[in-house]
C-alpha cells in the first residue's frame, strides 16, 4: 500500500510544538482521559441509546478488538459510511484504538464516489449501516467488494438503538500502543473542485489542535449539549467545534435522526441543547419554521452557521427569532477554520465569516499572479499553518495545482480581509458549486452528462439560489439524433450511482455553446459566459 503521510517542514513543526499548539495528544489518549475524568457523564445519545463516557470507551475498545480479531491489522484503511447514530462515535474511536485509518464518506455517496475513495485509499474494509434513509447500503458495499479484491471485509452496523456494532465487537485481540502524534489519524475528502474528491490526511496533532481551539472559541464546557444535525462525517460537524470538540470538553453529543426543524426543536427541548450547527439553507428553514411554531428552545445559546456564505439579511434574523448568538464559521477540510467570536459586535457577526483560529495561521489575499492585493480588496485566499495540510494523499498533479512552492494552500475562495482580520467571503475562484454546503465539481457533473449517447457537449454552472446558496444548472448541447429531455437526463445521471445532490437542478438544451469543437475551448471562460447569460435573462424576465 502507498504510505499515508502528512509532514510539515522541520522548522515549522518545531515552532508549533514549542508554542504549545501540538501537544502530542492522540485520539485514543483523548478518549481514555475523558472516560476517566467524566466516566458517568453522558457522552452521546440518539434514538434508543444513551452512553456515558465510560460506556463509549468500553464499546470502542470492544469494537477495536473485534476488528483486529477479524484479520485487520494496524495501518489498514477502513471506508466509513454511517449516518447520525451513536455507533458512529464508537466506530470512529474503535478504529483509532485499533490503529486503523478511517476514510470518511458521506451517507449520500453512492457507488461512483465509494469506489473512487476505496481505490484511492486502498481500503481493506468498508463499515456501513444496513440501510440509511431507505437506501440499501449493505448491498452497495457487497457489490463494491465483489469488484475490488483488496476490499476484504464488509462490516455492517445491523440495527439502531446503540447495539448495531455488537456483532463486530467480539474478540480478544490485544490493542496496539498509541500512535505517533504526527502520524495520520484518518483521511477526509476534499470538496472536489475538479473531478472526484481528493483524500486529505489529517494527523492527531494537527487535528486535535483545531478541535481544542474550536471548543474554546465556541465556549464549550462539560455543560455543553451539542445537537448533531448535519451529516456527522462532514469536517464542519466533526470538528468545528463538532462532536469531537464536545467530547474534548466533556459535553454531551445528541444525534438527530433527521435535519427537520421540528425534530431539532423537539430535541433541543428534551435534551437541553445549548449549541448546534447548520448550513445556510437549513438555518433559513429553521428560522422560518420557528417564526411559525414559536418552539420552546430557550436552552439554545449558540447557532453555528457554515459550509457556505450566510447572507447578512438572513444572519440578522437569528438572534431575534431563535434567541441565541450566531457564530459564523468558514473553513475547509484541508485545514484553515475561521470563526466570528461570541463577543464580536453584532454587525461583525452578521456580515463576516470570522477570523482564523490561530495566531500562527498565515493568510494571504492575492491576485491571479500571487501578488498581494491592497488591504481590503478582494482576492484569492492562500493559507498555511499548524492544522492546514501540505499535500493531498497520492495526488501529485493536484498538489502542484493546490499548493505554492512555499507551502501555502490555494483554497479557491475569493475573500476580502478587514483590518480586524475578519474575512468576508466573496465567492469561489474555481469551477466549484456550493449547493447547500455540499461542494460539487462542475467537471464531474459534466463528465456524467457527456456519457449519455445523445449529448455532444455539456457545461455545468452555479446559479445563485436564495434557499440553497447555489444550484446546479447544466447547459446541454444534444447530438444529431433525438434530443434527450431534461427528465431523461436526470434519470440517466441518477442511474450512474452518484450522490443525489450532484444531479442538476436545472437542465437547459441549447443549440450552441459558442464553440464548434468539443474540448477546444476555455471551459472556465465558457462557464462564466453562460452563467452571465443566464443571469441577464433572469433580470430581464
Amino acid at each position: 500500500m502507498n504510505p499515508v503521510t502528512q509532514t510539515w517542514p522541520d522548522d515549522f513543526a518545531a515552532r508549533y510544538r514549542a508554542e504549545g499548539l501540538w501537544t502530542g495528544e492522540t485520539f485514543p489518549a483523548m478518549l481514555r482521559d475523558r472516560a476517566a475524568r467524566f466516566a458517568g457523564r453522558t457522552a452521546v445519545s440518539g434514538p434508543g441509546a444513551r452512553w456515558n463516557y465510560a460506556e463509549l470507551l468500553e464499546r470502542a475498545e470492544a469494537l477495536a478488538r473485534g476488528l483486529l480479531a477479524r484479520g485487520l491489522t494496524p495501518g489498514d484503511r477502513v471506508l466509513v459510511q454511517m449516518s447520525n447514530v451513536p455507533e458512529y462515535l464508537s466506530a470512529t474511536f474503535g478504529l483509532f484504538l485499533a490503529g486503523l485509518l478511517p476514510v470518511f464518506a458521506l451517507p449520500a455517496h453512492r457507488r461512483v464516489e465509494l469506489e473512487h475513495l476505496a481505490r484511492g485509499a486502498q481500503v481493506r474494509a468498508i463499515l456501513t449501516e444496513r440501510r440509511i434513509a431507505g437506501h440499501d447500503h449493505a448491498a452497495m458495499a457487497e457489490a463494491l467488494a465483489a469488484d475490488l479484491p483488496d476490499l476484504a471485509h464488509v462490516l455492517i452496523c445491523e440495527t439502531g438503538g446503540g447495539e448495531g456494532l455488537a456483532a463486530l465487537s467480539s474478540g480478544a485481540a490485544e490493542l496496539p500502543a498509541d500512535p505517533d502524534p504526527q502520524a495520520v489519524a484518518f483521511l477526509q475528502i476534499s470538496g472536489g473542485s475538479t473531478g472526484l474528491s481528493k483524500l486529505i490526511p489529517r494527523t492527531h496533532d494537527d487535528y486535535l489542535y483545531s478541535v481544542r481551539e474550536s471548543a474554546v472559541i465556541s465556549g464549550l464546557s462539560p455543560a455543553s449539549v451539542y445537537l448533531t444535525v448535519l451529516p456527522v462525517s462532514h469536517n464542519f460537524t466533526m470538528s468545528s467545534p463538532g462532536v469531537l470538540g464536545v467530547l474534548h470538553a466533556g459535553g454531551h453529543v445528541v444525534m438527530a435522526p433527521d435535519p427537520r426543524p421540528e425534530t431539532g426543536f423537539r430535541l433541543i427541548a428534551e435534551e437541553g441543547v445549548t449549541i448546534t450547527a447548520l448550513v445556510p439553507p437549513l438555518a433559513l428553514k429553521w428560522i422560518e419554521t420557528a417564526e411559525r411554531l414559536r418552539p420552546e428552545i430557550g436552552s439554545l445559546e449558540v447557532l453555528l452557521v457554515g459550509g457556505a456564505k450566510f447572507l447578512p439579511e438572513a444572519a440578522r434574523r437569528v438572534r431575534p427569532v431563535l434567541g441565541c448568538t450566531l457564530q459564523q464559521v468558514f473553513g475547509m477540510a484541508e485545514g484553515l477554520v475561521n470563526y466570528t467570536r461570541l463577543d464580536d459586535p453584532e454587525e461583525v457577526i452578521v456580515t463576516t465569516q470570522g477570523r482564523p483560529i490561530s495566531a500562527l495561521d498565515e493568510v494571504r489575499v492575492v491576485d491571479d499572479l500571487d501578488g498581494d492585493v491592497p488591504e481590503g480588496a478582494p482576492g484569492n485566499l492562500l493559507t498555511r499553518g499548524p492544522y492546514t495540510i501540505r499535500a493531498y494523499h497520492d495526488a501529485p498533479e493536484a498538489n502542484a495545482r493546490s499548493f505554492t512552492e512555499d507551502g501555502f494552500y490555494r483554497t479557491g475562495d475569493v475573500v476580502r480581509r478587514l483590518p480586524s482580520g475578519h474575512l468576508e467571503v466573496q465567492g469561489r475562484a474555481t469551477d466549484h458549486i456550493n449547493r447547500a454546503g455540499e461542494k460539487i465539481s462542475a467537471e464531474e457533473v459534466e463528465d456524467h452528462l457527456l456519457a449519455h449517447p445523445e449529448v455532444l457537449d455539456a457545461v455545468v454552472v452555479s446559479i445563485p439560489d436564495s434557499q440553497l446558496g447555489e444550484r446546479i444548472c447544466a447547459f446541454v448541447l444534444p447530438g444529431e439524433g433525438q434530443a434527450p429531455r431534461p427528465a431523461e437526463l436526470r434519470r440517466f445521471i441518477r442511474g450512474r450511482q452518484i450522490a443525489a445532490f450532484k444531479i442538476p437542478d436545472e437542465i437547459r438544451l441549447v443549440e450552441s455553446l459558442g464553440t464548434t469543437a468539443v474540448g477546444k475551448i476555455n471551459r472556465r471562460a465558457l462557464r462564466a459566459a453562460l452563467r452571465k447569460s443566464y443571469m441577464d435573462e433572469e433580470e430581464q424576465a
